[in-house]
């Protein structure tokens, strides 16, 4: 995910025009399974790479309260599932984003903002800590996040990949404060890479989707569109997410046949069914099944949350935080006959509008916000933020970003439970010991 930040105090006349026909062409993205955050901030008018440091270096076990450990999570989770309800309204379509990247992404950009903007975006953001909690709990889950995977394998056999990385792109010569380089250097581990948004627009716009391909092995291309960065950018906050993992328990390709998948408004379209029979954590309650298959490792999984027939519109106005954690904390080790779809798509919104409605005008306003924790002065504001994601499940594992799951080695002489995923589904990423959340997706036609 991107966000601009422009100038908004001191100009008139045709620069005021120029500029405002050029923010509406700033945008922020995001990725997802593989997920990218980049925050722009501009004002008015480099790309050789060079790297201003604040003199602060990462702090690498951060000594976090488990009191404060559970708000940030608690809050991430609540934004999440508050934030998919918003996307949906506008999105008839398979749907999947990330919402620790739009968190972490937007996060930085907090760390710089002042006065009523600071409140509306941690009342929006569901950030239930004190900023200088916060920071320091964003780096303790990273860390963790960091840890996962030891040893376990990818779905493509190359080893297992959670990579989650930060980096900032300012403009050459422009000042920013150091106080807010620390905070992003001390939490973030990011250093301030110099670019010229100003002379040499189009070779900066380049050189950071270079960096977001590289960070997610090339499964984010041209991830900020053209006209995107102007010469008024003043600073790209970028975070990029990959997660490439195999289950625990592979499905067998022999398994695999064609099935019917059917839409929700009653046409039919056939697809790969994979198939398999295991001891998986299942819940089940009025209107859905819930079923949650462990990546290797078993410290990330995926939850898959399936609506009965003619119930998805019904089960997804009510999902929420509280919801989904009480479904998920009533998931007991169970024999699942499974079966679900091959499914691989791509998401991509516009999230300006949707923070907005949500509760932080101020950001996006010229005239209002208040990024002064930036450059000691008001004349940035956030231009828009976008989110860009990609997912691919198949019988090897997922390509994407983050999940969790618990394998109980439970035997039982009870016939299995059958869950047949062949209707519209929305399913979760999630870090099993943190019930961080990393994804959310639906999928209402593997085929699409």
């Amino acid at each position: 995910m991107w966000i601009v930040v422009s100038k908004n105090k001191g100009e008139t006349g045709e620069n005021e025009y120029r500029r405002r026909l050029i923010m509406k062409k700033l945008v922020v993205v995001l990725l997802l399974m593989v997920v990218v955050s980049v925050i722009f901030l501009t004002q008015l008018p480099q790309p050789a790479i060079a790297e201003v440091k604040s003199g602060k270096q990462r702090i690498n076990l951060p000594d976090i309260s488990p009191d404060d450990q559970a708000l940030l999570v608690e809050g991430n989770t609540a934004f999440a599932f508050k934030l998919y309800q918003e996307l949906v309204k506008a999105n008839e379509d398979n749907l999947f984003y990330s919402p620790y990247s739009v968190s972490l992404a937007l996060a930085m950009a907090y760390a710089g903002a002042k006065g009523g903007t600071t409140q509306q975006m941690a009342d929006t953001l569901e950030f239930l800590l004190d900023p200088e909690k916060l920071h320091p709990a964003f780096n303790w889950l990273d860390t963790v996040l960091a840890s996962r995977g030891k040893g376990a394998q990818g779905k493509d056999e190359k080893g297992f990949r959670l990579n989650i990385v930060n980096a900032i792109w300012g403009q050459k010569d422009y000042e920013f404060l150091s106080t807010f380089l620390d905070v992003l250097a001390e939490n973030y581990g990011a250093g301030l890479k110099i670019l010229d948004f100003v002379t040499e627009t189009e070779r900066s716009r380049q050189t950071i989707n270079k960096w977001v391909s590289d960070q997610t092995e090339g499964r984010i291309k041209d991830l900020i569109p053209q006209g995107a960065i102007s010469p008024l950018t003043r600073l790209v906050l970028t975070n990029a997410i990959y997660f490439n993992a195999a289950w625990a328990r592979p499905f067998d390709e022999k398994h695999t046949a064609d099935g019917i998948f059917y839409l929700l408004d009653g046409e039919e379209v056939t697809v790969s069914m994979m198939k398999q029979t295991e001891m998986f954590g299942y819940a089940e309650g009025q209107g859905y099944q819930a079923v949650e298959l462990p990546y290797d490792g078993s410290e990330l999984s995926m939850v898959i949350l399936l609506p009965a027939s003619s119930k998805f519109e019904a089960f997804e106005k009510e999902f929420q935080a509280e919801k989904v954690t009480s479904i998920i904390s009533a998931l007991q080790p169970t024999r699942v006959t499974l079966t679900m779809p091959q499914f691989k798509f791509e998401s991509q919104f516009g999230l300006k509008d949707t923070l907005a409605q949500m509760g932080m005008p101020i950001a996006f306003s010229p005239d209002e916000a208040d990024f002064s924790g930036m450059i000691g002065k008001r004349e940035l504001f956030i231009s828009d933020v976008v989110h860009k994601s990609f997912v691919a499940v198949d019988e090897k594992g997922t390509e994407a970003a983050a999940a969790t799951a618990v394998v109980v080695g439970v035997t039982s002489a009870d016939p299995p439970v059958e869950v047949t995923v062949d209707r519209p589904f929305i399913f979760v990423i999630r870090d099993i010991e943190t019930g961080a959340v990393l994804f959310v997706g639906r999928v209402l036609n593997p085929a699409a």
